[in-house]
């Protein structure tokens, strides 16, 4: 006898996708500190008073929140399931930002948009990309995790544009005002699609190679996770390749803005596609050639692009298209990071525990985010300019990207004899791997 299971794998991957099209207005930062620093320049009634080495500083607790919210987040996700987390989500997202348009306040916003907004961003991103991964087989979990993730990545192609218009238009206030209403009623209403498959659903394996492989019984607890020297490896490295992208896309705005003047939205909008894009194909490409061999290449890559960019950072001749191609490629490496880390979570610690498990791993985004974006910001206040930080990431990429030789390959185990292409649950026992269909030993077993 068996069960089948409808495949809602598509409706949540692209409800997940949609919802970090929302939360991924954290990448238009830099549109957002240009009207701050703009106001704080020209002064006058209601303009923004704050000191220019705290600029940055929204920004960087929303990363540092962010990141530190997935924990219970994920904890929230595994218990109560992803629909009910991403709705908590939306509604943080949409108190603070409605919060800030009501202020220039330093405080508020750190409070507005750093501490509220960057919980709602870990609410909603914990929930988006698990449920996607559950509905897929192993094979396909760079290309599904590269995807959701693309649309926090792939944002600021509109919010950058938009933003530009609404601050020209009415004023940075009242464009976080029309995100936080619009943000609510987006996310909140995408939550709803969010779906877990039932207990016992193994996802269509269709790959030939993913089928001859032996079934991994994996799940592993947090606490038995943090215990490997791995996990401290990889959140090493996570530290460096996120701290380092966060620090530019907080900045690119300010750089495109000496040859691109007002248009320079169009860099950050540029750059975003090569950030979503960086999220599926290296998703794509790890699943072919490895997750640890794409870090490498993509980190290496990434160094050589921050030392690219020193002599042209002080340039006033630097044309527009060396500025867009520059932060495109940035971005795209950057991008990798957060389709290459979730899949790696998933590889070595199993799909039970997840939200935990990459949760905890995720909090070196938030801490690498704060500190080098922090550090580049007073770099550049009290040299005038940004490329002490650029030597400093290119070192520290350079680091990570070595470090990534030294991770250890995963271990399968032996398949259960007997029954090809089938997995063994506790509790659940043999479940046929190629469609969704839990077996009956004693009925598969019974003579014809």
């Amino acid at each position: 006898m068996t069960e089948t299971v409808k495949n809602k794998g598509w409706t949540v991957t692209f409800a997940g996708l949609g919802i970090n099209l929302a939360l991924g207005i954290l990448y238009a930062w830099s549109i957002f500190k240009a009207a701050i620093e703009s106001s704080i320049k020209s002064g006058g009634p209601g303009a923004f008073n704050w000191d220019m080495a705290k600029v940055n500083d929204p920004y960087s607790v929303c990363c540092l929140v962010f990141a530190f919210a997935m924990i219970l987040a994920g904890k929230t996700q595994d218990k109560f399931g992803p629909r009910a987390t991403a709705f908590i989500g939306g509604l943080l997202v949409g108190i603070g930002l409605i919060w800030v348009s009501q202020s220039t306040s330093y405080i508020t916003w750190v409070l507005g948009f750093g501490v509220l907004v960057g919980a709602g961003m870990g609410f909603g991103y914990s929930a988006s990309t698990p449920p996607g991964l559950k509905w897929f087989p192993a094979s396909k979990t760079g290309v599904i995790a590269g995807m959701i993730v693309a649309g926090f990545g792939l944002a600021p192609v509109y919010i950058a544009p938009l933003s530009g218009y609404l601050i020209n238009a009415f004023g940075i206030n009242q464009a976080m005002l029309v995100y936080g209403i619009s943000f609510v009623g987006v996310v909140c209403g995408l939550s709803l699609l969010l779906v877990n498959p039932p207990a016992g659903y193994i996802p269509v394996e269709t790959d030939k190679t993913s089928l001859k492989k032996k079934a991994a019984l994996n799940d592993v607890d947090w606490k038995d996770a943090i215990k490997t020297a791995d996990f401290w490896k990889l959140w090493a490295i996570f530290f460096v390749g996120s701290g380092a992208g966060l620090m530019v896309i907080s900045s690119v705005a300010g750089l495109a803005k000496k040859s691109m003047g007002e248009l320079a939205f169009i860099a950050v909008a540029i750059m975003a596609i090569g950030n979503a894009g960086g999220r599926v194909i290296t998703g794509i490409l790890s699943d072919k050639i490895g997750r640890y061999q794409t870090i490498m290449v993509v980190h290496l890559f990434q160094a050589v692009l921050m030392l690219f960019s020193i002599p042209l950072l002080g340039s006033q001749y630097t044309s527009a298209v060396t500025i867009v191609l520059l932060a495109t490629l940035i971005g795209f490496n950057y991008g990798a990071n957060l389709a290459l880390f979730p899949a790696i979570a998933k590889d070595l610690w199993g799909i039970k525990a997840y939200g935990v498990n990459y949760g905890i791993l995720f909090t070196s985004w938030g801490v690498g985010g704060f500190v080098l974006s922090k550090v580049s910001q007073m770099l550049k206040a009290s040299t005038g300019s940004m490329t002490s930080s650029f030597v400093i990431a290119a070192i520290l990429l350079c680091t990570s990207g070595m470090l990534t030789l030294t991770l250890g390959a995963k271990k399968e185990t032996e398949k259960e004899e007997g029954f090809e292409g089938a997995f063994f649950n506790p509790g659940l026992g043999l479940t046929m791997a190629d469609g969704g269909e839990k077996i009956n030993p004693d009925e598969e077993n019974k003579p014809v």
